[in-house]
């Protein structure tokens, strides 16, 4: 278990730099008319209750608002993340505070490297689309600038596609 911890924290600080270096090679969407700003903020997600369409944001990202445990959290989709990864604080905030005792899982991140805990999360709903009983790793807020909602949630969906500069759940 503790060698597959330590795969998915390697696979997910992977995610994070690709999708880094990814954003620096992709240009500037053009805008519809010269002289003409793109918009600071891309619309919000799209639900219909079975699935879910996702948009880029400003940074080229798709962000994700769900509920984790009822408990309303922020998350940047991160397909190349193994695992959920929790900042220390929105893990508190939502009511899981690990023991210190608790973080004993060495994960590589952009930051480099950190200790995490291992929990496990009752339920994640992003717009309707719910997962249940989900593996996720808490972080020390120095190590993850923000949520990472990765492969422990999206591969236990139906289908998740990337089309058209959207992403649907």
């Amino acid at each position: 278990m503790r060698n597959i911890l330590i795969f998915a924290a390697i696979l997910t600080a992977l995610g994070v730099t690709m999708a880094r270096v990814a954003d620096s090679m992709t240009p500037p969407a053009a805008t519809k008319a010269a002289g003409r700003s793109a918009p600071a903020v891309e619309p919000p997600a799209i639900s219909n209750g079975r699935s879910v369409t996702l948009s880029k944001d400003h940074s080229g990202h798709f962000q994700a608002d769900a509920r984790v445990d009822g408990r309303n959290v922020s998350f940047m989709v991160d397909t190349g993340a193994t695992v959920i990864a929790l900042t220390e604080s929105d893990a508190a905030r939502i009511g899981i505070r690990p023991f210190r005792s608790d973080y004993t899982t060495t994960v590589t991140t952009a930051n480099g490297s950190a200790k995490a805990a291992a929990v496990r999360l009752a339920s994640i709903d992003v717009g309707g689309v719910v997962v249940r009983d989900v593996p996720a790793l808490v972080l020390p807020n120095s190590a993850l600038s923000q949520n990472l909602l990765g492969m422990a949630f999206l591969s236990r969906l139906k289908r998740f596609e990337y089309a058209n500069g959207r992403l649907l759940l």
